[in-house]
This record gives C-alpha cells, sequence and structure tokens, in this order.
C-alpha cells in the first residue's frame, strides 16, 4: 500500500543524510518535498499540514542541527512523529471486561468488509481463548446471514440467528440472551450497512447500541476509499462514539492516505487492519510497525510473529536434523511452502525484511504466487517413494507427473533442479562454518 511513499521518503532522506551539515534552508526544501509526498498519498491536508510544522519544530533544533548524524536524526523525528498520527507506540486490543457476554458491534458502510470482518475477529478472540459467537442483525442485504453463518460454522464459532424474525433490534437482544445462557465471551454483532451513510441506518445503529450496551463499536472501513474513509468514520463517530477501526483491504494498491488520517481526524485508532481475504487475514495494528515499513526500514517482529505462529518449534529441529543429513526430501519441501502459504504473500514478506525494500534488484520483483501452487501440485502428483527419493524419478515417471499435475516435463524438470540446488545450498549453510558465513551475511550491513 505505501510503497510510492516509501519510495519518495527514502529518495528524500538519501539527499538530507548526503548532507554533512544541516541549516534550516536544507530542512525547510525537504520539508518541501515530505509535504508533496504526504499530499500524493492521500492524507488529509490539515494532518499534512500539522505534521509537516511539528518535524519543522523538531528538526531546525540546535542539538539536531549541530549533530553529526543530523540527516539521521531527522529521519528518526519523521519515525516518531508517524507512530503519533497513527496512535502512539503499543497496539490496541479489544475492551474487553468480565461481563458474559461481551457484545462487540461492527458498523459500516455496504460493501467495506463487515461480514469477512466478523469471521476474522471471531477467529483472533478464539485465538485468544475466548468461547465466541456471531450474529447477524443484516436483515436486508440477500445472504448476509447464510453468509456469516457459513463463515462462522468453518471456524467453530458459535452462531446465533433466530430464524422467526427480521426485526433486527430483536435479533440482537435474542442473540444477547442467548450468548449469555449458553456461556460466550464474545458475541460479534454484524450490522447492517448501506452504500452511504443515512438517517435510517445510523437509528437502527443507534436503537442496538441502546440495548446491548456494546464493550466495543468499531467501524470497518475500506482503506482503498481514501479520504472517504475518513470521512465516513467522522460520521458514524459522531453518531455512535465509535472505540475503534478496522481498516480493510490493506494488501490493496490506495495510496494509505487513510491509514495516515483517521486517528488524527476522529480522535479513534485503528486497531486492526484486513491484509487478505481469508479469515487469518486480520492483524492487530502496531503503529510503531506500520511507521517503520513505510520509511523501508521493514518489519521484522510481525515477521517473526507470523513465523512463531506457523512454524512448530520441534518439526523445525526435525528439519535441522534432516538438513544436516542431507535427508531432505520432496515431502518436506512441500511442508515448508505450505508453511510459508500460511504466513502471507511472499510480497508482503519480502518488504518486512530490513533494507530489502531498497534493494534495486528486488524492487519490482513481484513473486508469482500461483508458481507456489503449481510447485505443490507437481509434488502432490508423485507417488510417496518419489518423494522421499527423487532419483527415482525418470522420464516415464516424469511424465505421468506432469500429466497428473496438469503441467509440462520442462514444469517437473525444473522443479527438480531447482529442489536439488537447494539441498546444495542448504547442505552448504548447516555444514562447518556454514553458520558463521551465514550470520557474517546477515549482519556485515
Amino acid at each position: 500500500m505505501f510503497e510510492n511513499l516509501t519510495e519518495k521518503l527514502d529518495g528524500i532522506f538519501k539527499k538530507l543524510k548526503s548532507r554533512g551539515r544541516l541549516d534550516e534552508e536544507n530542512v525547510k526544501d525537504s520539508l518541501k518535498e515530505i509535504r508533496m509526498a504526504l499530499l500524493e498519498a492521500d492524507v488529509n491536508f490539515r494532518v499534512v499540514k500539522d505534521f509537516v510544522e511539528d518535524v519543522r519544530a523538531k528538526a531546525v533544533g540546535q542539538e539536531v542541527l549541530e549533530s553529526l548524524t543530523p540527516g539521521q536524526q531527522v529521519v528518526k523525528i519523521v519515525h516518531d512523529r508517524l507512530v503519533e498520527l497513527m496512535g502512539g507506540a503499543g497496539s490496541q486490543w479489544l475492551k474487553l471486561s468480565s461481563r458474559f457476554p461481551n457484545p462487540v458491534m461492527l458498523v459500516g458502510l455496504q460493501g467495506c468488509g463487515k461480514t469477512t470482518s466478523a469471521a476474522k475477529l471471531a477467529r483472533l478472540t478464539m485465538e485468544q481463548g475466548r468461547r465466541t459467537a456471531l450474529v447477524s442483525t443484516d436483515v436486508y442485504r440477500p445472504a448476509a446471514i447464510d453468509q456469516l453463518r457459513v463463515l462462522g460454522e468453518s471456524l467453530g464459532a458459535g452462531v446465533l440467528q433466530p430464524a422467526d424474525t427480521r426485526d433486527p433490534l430483536e435479533i440482537a437482544r435474542r442473540a444477547m440472551a442467548e450468548a449469555e445462557s449458553q456461556g460466550y465471551d464474545v458475541l460479534i454483532l454484524d450490522t447492517a450497512g448501506r452504500l452511504h451513510v443515512d438517517e435510517a441506518m445510523m437509528d437502527e445503529l443507534q436503537r442496538i447500541k441502546g440495548e446491548i450496551n456494546p464493550s466495543e463499536i468499531l467501524l470497518v472501513a475500506d482503506a482503498m476509499t481514501g479520504q472517504d474513509a475518513v470521512q465516513v468514520a467522522q460520521k458514524f463517530n459522531e453518531a455512535l462514539a465509535i472505540d475503534g477501526v478496522i481498516l480493510t483491504k490493506m494488501d490493496g494498491d490506495a495510496r494509505g492516505g487513510a491509514a495516515l488520517s483517521l486517528r488524527a481526524v476522529t480522535g479513534k485508532p485503528i486497531k486492526f487492519v484486513g491484509v487478505g481475504e481469508k479469515t487469518d487475514a486480520l492483524e492487530v495494528f502496531h503503529p510503531e510497525r506500520m511507521a517503520s515499513r513505510i520509511l523501508g526500514m521493514g518489519d521484522i517482529l510481525t515477521l517473526v510473529e507470523k513465523a512463531q505462529a506457523t512454524i512448530d518449534v520441534k518439526e523445525a529441529q526435525e528439519l535441522q536434523k534432516k538438513i544436516r543429513k542431507d535427508a531432505f526430501t520432496l515431502e518436506d519441501f512441500r511442508d515448508q511452502l505450505q508453511k510459508m502459504r500460511k504466513m502471507g504473500s511472499l510480497k508482503d514478506m519480502l518488504g518486512m525484511i530490513p533494507g530489502l525494500g531498497k534493494l534495486k534488484a528486488l524492487k519490482d520483483v513481484d513473486p508469482d504466487e500461483k508458481e507456489l501452487v503449481r510447485t505443490m501440485a507437481i509434488i502432490d502428483s508423485m507417488t510417496k517413494r518419489e518423494r522421499a527419493n527423487y532419483q527415482i524419478i525418470d522420464g516415464s515417471r516424469r511424465k505421468r507427473i506432469a500429466r497428473g499435475s496438469g503441467t509440462s516435463v520442462q514444469d517437473v524438470n525444473r522443479l527438480l533442479k531447482n529442489y536439488v540446488e537447494m539441498r546444495k545450498m542448504m547442505k552448504k549453510m548447516m555444514g562447518p562454518g556454514g553458520k558463521d558465513a551465514l550470520r557474517r551475511g546477515l549482519f556485515r550491513h
């Protein structure tokens, strides 16, 4: 999402760092460029004005201008100000109390992703060990209730949907009573939306709020709509006093202005961000990590958390032993590819590694996710014996594997060649001196 902004800020900071000394004129010129970069990223113009003024006030201080590394200090000032702009250090979570159940009300316009966000949020709360149920009060959109039911059942969450009423207020009332009687910790309400804010919708939401007294009201906003998302947030906040925002479609190609403007304009934090369509594609929003990614510093903490959630320590140790013994099979290879897919987009993961986003060689790299699917299809078309010993895969076997996977013999040959090369590289890295060589390579810069 922030690729263009990151690229422009990186160019500005490179010029700053190249100067041995800074003066007010240098800083002024750089801030003009930062201002234009933020406006082009669709950040609210008042937010940009305040942001640039705050940075200028700090950047022209004597301590910075007389520093041995003034350019780097300006970068730090911009980073810290970005963190403040998006909500300050630390992440936000649901304000859940000891009451049963804790109702969490999702609101927003039609098409912003409320229903899928409800399921994603249910998954997160369940991973926190809380019994979670879902209910839809959207009686207007065709199949809205069925969509939530299917998603909820796929997660193993409770789905509480009174069948004999079409009154949203009555649905909410009954769901609360049922959730309490069944001992649910959290009840997530997926409410109805409209194509635009209207009085009837707000009146219905206010009545539901008055009936269930929600622990949290979260606005679901589409990041792709830019400043429109900020204006919508203002209107919902005025009517309902929302507690925070779920910003969806953060994996899209929007310019990022909504993420940088929401907190400053509404005073409400972004609590979660949607980064894909699947139910595991909702992340807690960390302002400091997002600021680092915007400035091209990577986000190694999020990458580590994704890896920890996907990779079992014992499995990793077993894999290490196999690599040392040169016993890494095609089945092991397939398992690792599946784990990588669970961690998310390859392009996003590359962006989380500090420094990679600034390498020209990787600037236009767009990893083909379909290639992973094709590779796994080829391996799945092999017999267990073939996956355990690639050397028995002769010409006739390669033809059969290609037919079974819907690929060509050339695709099978390419996979086997890459696999053999990877085995050699992994064994070399795990061999004597390999770890030290790897460590030197990683930390040389």
